[in-house]
């Protein structure tokens, strides 16, 4: 027998006030961090390509881990929100 009702939750941006500016933020935080790992990339691709012409592997592999790390951080940025729906839908099916 249940006497309580159901508990539910529905997410909706314009609930609260100032529920843009978080938006904005969001946002904002998301093109800073792309920037950042395509500059990323840029120094750890220039690195690599310097270091490995003068024949120094080990800045070599720091370049290239650099520009590979770059590149799975702008992944994870860019499919974060993708993931966040995703388990949010599956969230809501859950009884």
């Amino acid at each position: 027998m249940h006497f309580l009702p159901a508990v539910t939750a529905q997410p909706n941006l314009r609930g609260l006030p100032g529920s843009n500016v978080l938006q904005q933020l969001v946002n904002g935080a998301e093109a800073w961090s792309l920037a950042i790992a395509l500059l990323g990339a840029f120094i750890g691709a220039g690195i690599w390509a310097v270091a490995s012409h003068t024949h120094n592997h080990h800045y070599a592999a720091r370049g290239r881990m650099a520009a590979l790390i770059s590149g799975a951080s702008a992944l994870i940025v860019g499919a974060a929100p993708g993931l966040i729906n995703f388990f949010e839908r599956l969230g809501t099916t859950a009884r």
